[in-house]
């Protein structure tokens, strides 16, 4: 078979290239300058993340992609102001960010429902806490059970959802106080592969009708090309910033994409970044395997 020749991710049909010009001419929700994050251990200092610098847009969808141990949940934290870094800045709205605030909503990949409260209840909490009357808390609260399509079970317990509901109720949750951006640690990571399909297009439909900026934490390379407008790729050991991607696959976005030249192209390029060639593999080494089957086994006529 010959191999499929796709084009440069960097190519950008003028469709595409019109969207990103006017994208880059919307407010900066976020910025992060020179931020870097040190951990103190018994071995010595360890860096988590080293001068990571990124903005995004209002009513941008990112995607933070990257190798095992590159701080991808380090920096959703410190954005979160769950940390607090070592060195640099993260401004939201030209705001420093000192410590949690209701601006930035965060949704993680544990479910972190309140199990005895109702799905009305746990959406309700924030507002509640914000300083909203039971009446009014309720009723907003509804408005968003309403977008994520869980009206029926407004009046259940997490433990009768599914993995898939439980994670639409969080963002929900995380809606109700109206944050400026969403912050999303692989947030559909531990779903079974339809569940996470149905959950992405949810969020799609959500992301297209209210006023909100996007950032995605995730490990899956389909899922970041399918959501994203941009894609921040780090690299590991210590988390820098390797490249920042704009996606040539049209918006909106639809499965059929998956096989477009575009996004084949721009996932390719990440595969490059994430999984480079090692040396061992370039010079066809293999793993050193004990057989443990019979050489007569006729298991190898299908090989």
């Amino acid at each position: 078979m010959h191999a499929i020749e796709l084009p440069s991710y960097l190519e950008q049909s003028p469709e595409v290239r019109e969207r990103f010009d006017r994208l880059k001419q919307r407010p900066v929700r976020l910025e992060v300058k020179g931020l870097s994050k040190e951990f103190e251990t018994p071995h010595g200092t360890v860096t988590a993340l080293k001068d990571i610098s990124f903005k995004t847009h209002k009513r941008e969808f990112v995607c933070v992609i990257g190798a095992s141990g590159c701080g991808k949940s380090t920096l959703i934290r410190l954005l979160a102001g769950l940390e607090t870094p070592t060195r640099g800045d993260v401004f939201l709205d030209g705001q420093v960010v000192r410590g949690p605030g209701p601006d930035r909503g965060m949704v993680f990949q544990g479910y972190t429902l309140f199990p005895w409260r109702t799905v009305k209840r746990n959406v309700m909490f924030g507002l509640e806490m914000g300083g909203r009357g039971r009446m009014p808390a309720e009723e907003e609260a509804m408005q968003w059970i309403e977008l994520v399509g869980l009206t029926k079970f407004a009046d259940s317990y997490p433990h009768q959802l599914s993995g898939g509901m439980k994670q639409r109720v969080a963002i929900a949750r995380a809606l109700a106080n109206q944050p400026r951006i969403l912050l999303m640690d692989e947030p559909f990571g531990a779903l079974d592969a339809q569940t996470r399909a149905k959950m992405q297009a949810y969020l799609m439909e959500i992301w297209k009708n209210i006023d909100i900026t996007i950032l995605f934490i995730t490990h899956d390379l389909d899922e970041a090309v399918y959501l994203a407008d941009r894609i921040l790729v780090l690299k590991a050991h210590p988390g820098e910033v390797q490249e920042l991607i704009e996606v040539p696959v049209p918006q909106p976005r639809s499965p059929e994409q998956f096989l477009s030249p575009e996004f084949l192209a721009t996932k390719k390029r990440l595969e490059e970044l994430i999984h480079p060639p090692q040396p061992d593999e370039a010079n066809g080494d293999h793993l050193n395997m004990v057989r443990m089957v019979s050489v007569n086994d006729d298991v190898e006529s299908v090989f």
